[in-house]
């Protein structure tokens, strides 16, 4: 069993990830203002996250055993294709049309989502409480996307339709991944994952950019720093140590804060508001992922 002192830190520590993480949207966000494209400040987070993403997996490339087949490394290449370069691109793709605070909710949906994959692909049986939660996350995003859509019109669609492309991805990773970190481990896996979401972005910018990279305002280059390190690398390690810590279950409810996070950021940041309609509809969001996590790990 934790002691107090341990599960206290452990809930700290994740409370500073959560918000690192939450940072990404507003970051991005402030870096548009330059007109920048997406892809562009996407590489630019690859590009300063990948050296330490290489040392990662330097470190921790005797993290476990190697029993890891063939086909393991080519299942880690999909889902990290899957999982962080595609989740990542739709999401910076969504943020040119929608709020920083929109997105924050609409992604916070994949868990919603993770229990649907499991259904369909995994055949694991959804319980009553859990469709409960699924409903009442859904009115949630409805209430707040509805009354965006009233106030920006139809960029909102499009902007959330990307968003939810990148929660549908992410979470198909999270489905798909969870029978391979046992064999990498957690650390080993991640920074395996990330440095081939790397190189895929690295591609893609070379196959359609035309953007010279070396031509963007001083401050693009220091949101991407930021950006890459911290709301990618930092708050992977701080998650990481904080569901140690405090186990996967508790650190689910602290992931709550994630919404309401970055509401606060953005209308720190980016002058940013919700309506009334918005705010409720974001708590019932909350609720409902709150619902699903717990149900999960009861």
């Amino acid at each position: 069993m934790k002691s107090k002192p341990t599960f206290i830190y452990g809930i700290l520590i994740g409370i500073l990830g959560i918000v690192l993480f939450s940072s990404k949207a507003v970051m991005v966000k402030l870096a548009y203002r330059y007109n920048i494209d997406a892809l562009s400040i996407l590489l630019l987070r690859m590009l300063f996250a990948f050296p330490f993403y290489m040392a990662i997996a330097y470190f921790y490339r005797n993290e476990k055993k190697d029993t890891t087949k063939r086909k393991d490394y080519l299942w880690l290449v999909f889902f990290g294709f899957v999982g962080y370069y595609l989740a990542s691109y739709f999401d910076f793709v969504g943020l040119t049309y929608i709020k920083a605070s929109l997105e924050r909710i609409i992604l916070f949906i994949y868990p919603t989502i993770v229990l649907v994959f499991n259904k369909w692909f995994l055949k694991k049986a959804i319980t009553k409480v859990q469709k409960l939660a699924i409903l009442i996350t859904y009115i949630g995003i409805v209430m707040t996307f509805g009354s965006e859509v009233s106030i920006t019109g139809n960029d909102a669609f499009l902007g959330g339709f990307f968003v939810l492309l990148s929660a549908i991805t992410y979470a198909s990773y999270l489905v798909g991944s969870g029978w391979l970190i046992p064999k990498f481990g957690v650390m080993r896996f991640t920074a395996y994952a990330m440095l081939v979401s790397c190189v895929c972005v690295f591609v893609h910018f070379g196959m359609v950019s035309k953007t010279d990279i070396f031509n963007f305002p001083w401050q693009v280059y220091m949101l991407g720093l930021a950006i890459a390190i911290f709301a990618t690398v930092i708050p992977s390690f701080l998650v990481s140590i904080s569901i140690k810590l405090i186990n996967s279950s508790n650190f689910a409810v602290v992931a709550g804060i994630g919404p309401i996070s970055t509401i606060v950021l953005a209308v720190i940041f980016l002058n940013e508001s919700l309506t009334m309609l918005q705010i409720i509809g974001t708590l019932i969001v909350i609720s409902g992922i709150l619902l699903v996590s717990k149900s999960r790990n009861s």
